[in-house]
């Protein structure tokens, strides 16, 4: 059955409306990476799949799009890890640990301050708790810095893999 000529032009303009949402997704979603209040992986995830779909999966096989699910999550663990890694690296308590990790959850609440100094707070609190020096705490509290900041980094690094992995199997 052939379509009329206006059904298709209404099609064509859907999936460019839908190629432009999939794009601000994944724009959204490059600035979570840096802007930690934003869940920047799985944003940049769904802007893809959905382009992906708009395409009806001709260019972006179901293999690709497990390879960027799996990433995603990569990325998410390495987020959470690396500050808790970071911390215990300084030779922190477990409750600094445990501080670092609900500093950064409460510091989700508080927008890109909270998220800058949560796990910083978060590590000195839970080593003040323990009953560790001010030094001791402070010293805590930087190794979550360090650790979110190396965390974010890597974040960075995975998405612009995401987006090669997306390019590769789009245009190959």
């Amino acid at each position: 059955m052939v379509r009329p000529a206006s059904c298709v032009r209404n099609i064509e303009r859907m999936d460019i409306v839908l190629y432009l949402l999939a794009a601000v997704l994944v724009l959204i979603g490059l600035a979570g990476t840096i802007l930690p209040a934003l869940p920047g992986l799985p944003v940049v995830f769904a802007g893809l799949f959905l382009a992906a779909w708009v395409d009806d999966f001709a260019r972006i096989g179901w293999m690709t799009l497990v390879v960027l699910g799996l990433l995603t999550a990569l990325a998410l663990i390495v987020d959470f890890v690396a500050t808790l890694l970071g911390t215990k690296r300084m030779g922190a308590s477990k409750l600094a640990v445990v501080g670092a990790a609900v500093g950064t959850l409460l510091g989700l609440f508080f927008g890109l301050i909270g998220l800058l100094i949560g796990p910083f707070v978060g590590a000195l609190a839970g080593e003040l708790i323990a009953g560790k020096q001010l030094q001791q705490a402070a010293k805590a509290g930087v190794g979550a810095w360090l650790g979110f900041l190396v965390g974010s980094v890597a974040k960075i690094g995975l998405a612009f893999t995401m987006l090669g992995v997306f390019a590769l199997s789009w245009w190959l």
